[in-house]
């Protein structure tokens, strides 16, 4: 029996699709992730542990599964969740260290949903899950152009040095981060900001990382719109499926996005920018 150690693509591996892609299309993960999960070797194809992302697979001929269950040989349905994920509450499908997004959804989903970027465990505020391989790869890109908005209640001086930083391309983790819109909400004597900060890109706990440059410290943090979704009045722990007409204009303004027709608007201006923040 193969131990996964050695794993390359035969000569004569079946024509067909990409296991990445597979993976993708029944609701997984991103192709992104797939291939992570792959190389992982989490993957196995006719009882085989396949490491190759591009290995390719027939879904009609191969058994192929993931973490040891095997995956439908249909598409399944598809459904696109948007969840007010409560803080406390781990973006993952591993609940080996605590409650998780995915189980949450598995008292009303029997397809396998998952989620479509991260909040970290902290933070609450807006998810989508969802089993449409398209749909996730066209929310998580930047190309496409989903701006993320979040509420951030911070401790600490602000001043304009430190919005400016803020505003500017900051390196996080060795990376340079696209420039932030961060406008100011309301501020306090006690030194106790609110700020709405939206986001281009998401590298991991950017905002978090922000403000521990600028010399804040972060004691809530909530996103509330993904593009055109807003977080309204729902509660933590509140959902909906999104609706057929909302997934297909969610898709369409991706493609309008990446092709330059138009790109999404900013925010409108807040009491801060008023100030003269």
């Amino acid at each position: 029996m193969n131990n996964g150690l050695n794993e390359t693509i035969p000569e004569d591996a079946p024509k067909g699709e990409r296991l990445q892609n597979i993976l993708s299309h029944r609701g997984i993960a991103s192709r992104r992730h797939a291939a992570e999960l792959i190389a992982q070797g989490r993957v196995t194809v006719n009882g085989r542990v396949i490491r190759e992302p591009g290995f390719r697979v027939d879904i009609e001929r191969d058994e192929i599964c993931f973490e040891g269950r095997p995956l439908q040989k249909e598409h399944e349905e598809c459904h696109t969740v948007l969840l007010y994920k409560p803080r406390g509450v781990i973006c993952s499908a591993d609940n080996s260290r605590g409650q998780t997004v995915c189980d949450m959804m598995r008292e009303f989903y029997t397809e396998r949903l998952v989620p479509v970027g991260r909040l970290d465990k902290d933070t609450e505020g807006l998810l989508l899950l969802s089993n449409d391989g398209e749909l996730c790869k066209l929310m998580t890109h930047p190309r496409y152009g989903f701006h993320k908005t979040y509420i951030v209640k911070v401790e600490g001086v602000l001043d304009r040095p430190r919005l400016d930083l803020l505003r500017s391309r900051m390196e996080i983790d060795g990376y340079l981060i696209q420039p932030v819109d961060v406008r100011v909400l309301k501020t306090g004597r006690d030194n106790i900001h609110r700020l709405q900060f939206t986001l281009t890109e998401g590298r991991n706990r950017q905002i978090r990382k922000m403000c521990e440059q600028a010399g804040l410290t972060v004691l809530e943090l909530k996103r509330t719109r993904i593009g055109p979704l807003y977080i309204a009045a729902m509660k933590p722990g509140d959902f909906r499926e999104l609706a057929d007409s909302e997934i297909e204009m969610l898709k369409n303004k991706a493609h309008r996005n990446a092709s330059g027709q138009k790109r999404p608007s900013s925010p409108p201006p807040d009491d801060g920018d008023r100030l003269g923040w």
